[in-house]
């Protein structure tokens, strides 16, 4: 997925053509190698023989290897002979955001009662460029088609938690996503005209909820709402998710909304509370 160029950090060094950093004093190029390793293991290759790893993250296999034998040595990952494989270790990385981060504490007592209430999945993301990613998912019983866990990341533009975030943006931000965003038919429903799709994010942000029916996924709808800060600024959004076939849109705004709505307002409630309790 493009990357928006209003959304890069400034690193200290200059870009190279496509917008890739270069070498900087402010950028340690085998830093963000030995992120890209990391990165490069997923849940379509959980484990990758030094070839591998070295083809998925455009390396040398020299380079590659130095980076694996360093990650190795600091347990982040683990070898055969042959394959590595990322190691439970690698979960204090993402850790040390979630816990240094006072809503996720917060939300998720909120999200389990929501979920026993209406005996559907909540989950709760935030942005990231043109991505939403999943920060926490409480499941419910029911068997769900969707494999997504903490950590994934999906299209803001086709998702409902995706639009209620990008309506939290700026106009001039918005449109600079909406630029660089993916030009793809995920389904028949998907929505990639650029005023009509803009013209959803707006209404998104005058109503202060998003609903998307199968735009992302077939059979997938999805409810969402925003989590905001003490200055009234959207910084995460929490949704109800489910079936089509058994949660249509008017049900979903008629029964879940009003759950969905009081769960976010305490969340964004507590969240004020705990900001004026560390000053």
């Amino acid at each position: 997925m493009e990357k928006n160029a209003a959304s890069v950090i400034s690193t200290g060094g200059t870009e190279e053509e496509g917008g890739t950093p270069r070498p900087g004093d402010s950028y340690v190029q085998s830093f963000a190698r030995g992120l890209g390793v990391i990165r490069s293991f997923s849940a379509e290759a959980p484990a990758q023989t030094l070839s591998e790893v070295a083809a998925r993250t455009g390396l040398t296999r020299a380079g590659a290897r130095r980076i694996l034998l360093t990650l190795q040595t600091l347990g982040y990952v683990k070898s055969d002979g042959k394959l590595f494989q990322l190691t439970p270790r690698i979960m204090e990385l993402g850790f040390a955001y979630l816990s240094s981060t006072p809503v996720w504490n917060l939300a998720e007592p909120v999200m389990e009662n929501l979920v026993d209430e209406v005996k559907e999945s909540c989950s709760a993301a935030v942005l990231d460029g043109g991505d939403i990613v999943y920060v926490l998912r409480v499941h419910t019983h029911k068997i769900m088609s969707t494999n997504l866990g903490v950590g994934s990341r999906l299209p803001a533009c086709w998702t409902s938690m995706g639009r209620v975030l990008l309506a939290g943006e700026s106009d001039e931000s918005l449109q600079a996503l909406l630029d660089a965003r993916e030009r793809r038919q995920f389904t028949a429903l998907t929505e990639q005209d650029d005023d009509r799709l803009r013209q959803r994010i707006l209404e998104v942000r005058a109503q202060g909820w998003a609903l998307v029916d199968q735009e992302l996924a077939e059979g997938l709808i999805s409810i969402a709402a925003p989590v905001k800060n003490a200055a009234g600024r959207t910084v995460a959004a929490l949704n109800i998710s489910g079936q089509a076939n058994r949660n249509s849109a008017e049900m979903m705004r008629g029964q879940l909304l009003p759950r969905l709505l009081a769960a976010t307002q305490l969340v964004s409630q507590l969240l004020r509370a705990s900001s004026r309790l560390s000053l």
